[in-house]
């Protein structure tokens, strides 16, 4: 009687893990996959909207400014 009981709970522990536990665990890496690549996607659309392109750095940087040259400046409103 032990025995069938042991075969019996090996069966059902068996059906548990092969029917329930992997396929939760393969669909969870799928659905975050899917998640990182969707963000992806969508900061590369916001990057483009923006207009935002990676550029080269300049090669010759800009002379600096003197003390007493005028900055022109716009005032931002919130």
């Amino acid at each position: 009687m032990k025995y069938v009981l042991f075969a019996i709970l090996a069966y059902v522990l068996y059906r548990f893990i092969f029917k329930f536990v992997i396929p939760v665990y393969f669909a969870t890496r799928k659905i975050k996959k899917g998640f990182r690549e969707m963000q992806a996607k969508m900061q590369e659309q916001m990057n483009q909207q923006q207009g935002y392109a990676p550029r080269p750095s300049p090669s010759n940087p800009e002379p600096k400014k003197k003390a007493g040259d005028y900055i022109d400046f716009e005032e931002v409103s919130f």
